[in-house]
């Protein structure tokens, strides 16, 4: 049979290089005096998205929303598996905050087939875990956030084990689902 698995990722500063040379006077950061890369989390989702492929058969496609130069974390992508890569890439989009983010993107999913979207719990550079479960609300999706194991996927049901700080959860849902993939969920390849 196969899934159908979209993932959503993003090109992020590597904020573990963060000194005082790279702050401006406001307390933000200048994104451009750091590298870019993978956000950590959404690499996480990827390779659960290539998990399920690889046992169940199906097809991957990556989504990100960003400048041109974005494109690298999407080669990455298919690199490691996936099948299929799209960038939203428009001015328009600069500065968007989560709701808005969240809801161009739900117009890009809402154009491709899936029975799973992935992403990762958080971006590195908000850490606000907003966009995952403003996505599901918007594109009518039930959710599993903080997703630390896939437990069981057969036929139109999902199984994940979630992390909720003090202890864990197992959920079951009807397909097509959105989760969010914690950094403890697996190694990625």
């Amino acid at each position: 049979m196969g899934y159908k698995c979209v993932v959503l990722i993003k090109q992020v500063p590597d904020t573990k290089r963060i000194t005082g040379d790279v702050m401006n006077e406001d307390g933000t950061v200048k994104r451009s005096a750091l590298p870019a890369i993978f956000n950590p989390e959404d690499l996480n989702a990827l390779e659960l998205a290539l998990q399920i492929k690889d046992k169940h058969g199906g097809h991957i496609t990556v989504v990100t929303m960003g400048l041109p130069g974005a494109s690298a974390i999407l080669r990455e992508s298919l690199y490691r598996g996936a099948d299929e890569a799209v960038l939203i890439t428009d001015r328009r989009c600069a500065a968007s905050d989560t709701l808005a983010t969240s809801y161009i993107l739900s117009r890009a999913v809402k154009k491709l087939e899936h029975d799973i979207v992935l992403c990762g719990r958080q971006a590195i550079d908000g850490d606000t875990a907003q966009v995952g479960p403003q996505l599901a609300e918007k594109l009518g999706v039930t959710q599993i956030t903080y997703v630390e194991e896939l437990i069981e996927l057969a036929g139109e049901t999902i199984t994940a084990q979630r992390n909720i700080g003090n202890g864990w959860q197992q959920v079951r849902t009807k397909l097509p689902a959105l989760l969010t993939v914690v950094g403890d969920a697996n190694e990625p390849r």
